[in-house]
């Protein structure tokens, strides 16, 4: 018996220069790209975890974004493209996203957790099994 497939889409991870470094996690989903900020390196391997807090929606279109965002505006500072491809939905509830990554990056199953508030998430690489 096979599982039922759930819905595929886009990703992107964008490499923020803004006040602070940081990596920009999105995942098509909605009609919208829900977005992360990841303040370290996102994890190419299994067993290392790192925060990411959940902003807001983005749209679409900035799946494909590079470039500058002028000082004085929200997120000023250099974005380059870090790793986009597609992925896989393997489940997906109010405080648990299970899905495969089909990037140049990041590659392999992988999970967001919701712990501590609204917005903190951890992300990692499962374990191969």
């Amino acid at each position: 018996m096979s599982m039922p497939t759930l819905p595929s889409g886009r990703f992107v991870i964008q490499k923020h220069h803004a006040r602070h470094l940081h990596y920009d996690f999105r995942l098509e989903m909605d009609g919208v790209l829900k977005s992360w900020a990841v303040p370290k390196q996102p994890p190419t391997e299994s067993g290392v975890k790192r925060l990411a807090v959940q902003v807001e929606d983005h749209e679409l279109s900035y799946v494909d974004f590079e470039g500058v965002i002028p000082e004085g505006m929200y997120g000023a500072g250099k974005v380059e493209i870090w790793d986009k491809g597609s992925y896989t939905l393997e489940h997906r509830s109010k405080d648990k996203i299970v899905f495969t990554l089909h990037g140049e990056r990041l590659s392999g199953d992988y999970v967001l957790v919701k712990f501590k508030g609204d917005k903190n998430w951890l992300f990692f690489k499962k374990k191969p099994s």
